[in-house]
């Protein structure tokens, strides 16, 4: 999990850097793409079955439903990357973290018959509202409002990501409807990375650099989570993943030379304290056992990196 967490980071660190030859909706095209041909590779069969019987059945609101969440997915790494662009990487992954973590504190709160998690819940949005707080505070002088804003609306679509992975993945077999959906995004964020690009973002040198963030940020990812869900719970599985802020707050330190404040420090880990917090089972629940490795965990594995889009 922590080799998973550096591969994404790292290559948000290297897209960071090609911002200075390419704009970021550039970048984000030839990330997406990288991914989505990876995609096809792995699951380009099973995906073409599952088309296939989707037109039999003439099932068009699934393909609406599959074409939405891949638009999430789509404007989720072009959000993050226009943040990459104007604020520090740990302080926009702790932004966008905001979003799953409002997912996950709305349902434990919505929840009948569970009065104490409530409160529980509660306590976790006020620990994440702390840490916001010190970061805006402390970050005075290098932030900038636009890059902000372009992080929570990365939460906001990564929000909508789950909730359309759900949706998606109770209507397409397997890793079908993840597939569909990152190609769907590649192709959404195409027209604004071209026409921002241009002619240039094909030159051979930055297409491999392209190609690099994208097997740094979802090839190695896919497969070394993979490999965790095979032998950790997926409730442990969240909270390692909510290492993630820290882990580009340390990426950006080390490659980028983005120096954050002792509040910035404090506020990144806040947040992920409330997101790991959350990711734990109830005391009611039951110990879950350990992923076994099957096509369902390869899913799981593929929509938890693909969560991910630095």
């Amino acid at each position: 999990m922590l080799a998973g967490a550096v591969s994404v980071q790292t290559g948000a660190g290297i897209a960071h850097r090609l911002f200075a030859q390419l704009p970021p909706a550039a970048v984000t095209t030839l990330r997406l793409w990288t991914g989505a041909l990876v995609l096809l590779i792995v699951a380009g069969r099973p995906t073409a079955r599952a088309l296939a019987d989707l037109k039999r059945r003439g099932a068009w609101q699934d393909a609406a439903i599959t074409a939405a969440f891949g638009v999430a997915l789509g404007f989720m790494n072009f959000a993050i990357y226009q943040a990459f662009s104007r604020i520090p990487l740990g302080i926009a992954v702790t932004i966008e973290f905001l979003g799953p973590l409002t997912v996950t504190v709305t349902a434990a709160i919505t929840a009948s018959g569970a009065g104490g998690r409530r409160v529980i819940a509660l306590g976790y949005a006020a620990l994440a509202a702390v840490g916001v707080v010190l970061l805006a505070n402390g970050s005075t002088g290098h932030l900038n409002w636009a890059g902000i804003a372009w992080a929570v609306a990365a939460g906001a679509a990564w929000a909508c990501y789950i909730l359309g992975s759900k949706a998606t993945g109770q209507r397409m077999p397997g890793s079908s409807g993840l597939v569909v959906a990152m190609c769907v995004a590649a192709i959404v964020v195409t027209i604004p990375g071209v026409v921002q690009g241009g002619t240039h973002m094909f030159r051979p040198d930055l297409l491999a650099i392209g190609a690099g963030i994208g097997i740094l940020s979802s090839v190695i990812p896919y497969w070394l989570e993979l490999e965790a869900l095979r032998r950790i719970t997926a409730q442990l599985f969240g909270v390692w993943m909510s290492l993630q802020p820290a882990v580009a707050a340390l990426i950006g330190l080390a490659i980028l030379s983005q120096r954050l404040s002792p509040a910035d420090w404090t506020g990144i880990g806040c947040v992920v304290a409330a997101s790991a917090a959350a990711s734990r089972p109830s005391k009611r629940s039951e110990a879950p056992e350990p992923i076994v490795p099957t096509t369902g965990a390869m899913n799981g594995a593929l929509r938890w990196s693909a969560c991910f889009p630095v």
